[in-house]
């Protein structure tokens, strides 16, 4: 049983490490990039399969440990602390909130939404604060009066393009891979060590 479990921490670690590589070479495959950070990529679907295979703590660990790769290559529109920490640390460690919903049926789609609503919700909240001096008099043809509505208007349309990209790529892998998605290929094996 410790060889089982030691077995699954070790290869929980070799996998997180491949997923965060994948994640940050996807993070350069941008489709669309706005002028002050954030753009349409596919960068959270490895992050959100390893969340739905691996769980909350492992999830938790691996966004973290995304988050500071973010952080050290990625940060070109970090201006200040406030949004290192907010835009980059914060807001890809939040996708590991995806790993809560890993036991749930359609667990990978429920935390996809769950994750890309938590890091929405961190860009939300520091775009209307630390970015609220560079509100533009209009965005998308609309008059932008309060950073409230800009920042949601802003961070909204990238991050639902990027769920929806995700949640669409996860339904095309699910019939084929659904077992490794959901980790059953990993209770199998531990079951059989076991037995053995």
């Amino acid at each position: 049983m410790t060889q089982s479990k030691s077995h699954l921490r070790l290869r929980a670690l070799c996998e997180g490490a491949i997923f965060i590589a994948l994640a940050q070479v996807l993070s350069y495959l941008k489709l669309f990039e706005l002028p002050q950070g954030g753009s349409i990529t596919i960068e959270m679907l490895p992050i959100f399969l390893y969340c739905a295979r691996w769980g909350f703590g492992p999830g938790m660990l691996t966004s973290f440990a995304y988050s500071i790769l973010q952080a050290v290559l990625s940060s070109t529109y970090a201006w200040t602390w406030q949004s290192l920490i907010g835009d980059y640390l914060l807001a890809f460690t939040v996708l590991g909130f995806a790993g809560a919903c890993s036991k749930l049926k359609g667990g990978f789609f429920i935390g996809t939404v769950v994750g890309s609503v938590a890091r929405f919700l961190v860009h939300y909240v520091v775009g209307a604060t630390v970015w609220a001096e560079y509100m533009p008099e209009t965005f998308f043809g609309l008059t932008m009066t309060t950073p409230w509505f800009y920042s949601a208007l802003y961070n909204g349309s990238f991050m639902l393009i990027d769920m929806v990209l995700v949640l669409v790529i996860g339904a095309l892998l699910w019939k084929p891979l659904k077992k490794y998605i959901t980790g059953e290929d990993l209770r199998g094996a531990a079951a059989a060590k076991n037995e053995g």
